[in-house]
């Protein structure tokens, strides 16, 4: 028996919150040009903070040196999709690629 119509035991959702992000968003490109002293790297990730919204945080900066950084908040995770889109072909066109490791043939 209870004292009391409420429970404790349950907590109701509030609007807009508690939706975890539907799937991962990461991306980490490089630029080098060894003839221009070139090595450049530019990263990108989604993640959910403590009070449900999405963070975009993009660090870049000279390979092996320390960086910059920026954080954008949102309430939508559309949102922060649609600025991660925006600057993965922002960094397409200024001919960012993925890191090449170099593969070993096992023979």
């Amino acid at each position: 028996m209870t004292d009391s119509n409420l429970s404790l035991d349950h907590v109701p959702e509030i609007a807009g919150f508690g939706a975890m992000l539907t799937q991962p968003y990461q991306l980490y490109v490089e630029r080098t040009d060894p003839a221009r002293n070139m090595a450049r790297y530019y990263a990108m990730e989604i993640t959910e903070t403590l009070f449900g919204e999405a963070c975009l945080t993009r660090t870049w900066g000279r390979i092996g040196a320390s960086d910059q950084a920026k954080t954008h908040l949102f309430d939508r995770e559309e949102e922060a999709v649609q600025l991660f889109l925006h600057f993965t072909k922002q960094k397409h066109a200024r001919v960012y690629r993925p890191r090449q490791v170099a593969s070993s043939a096992h023979r």
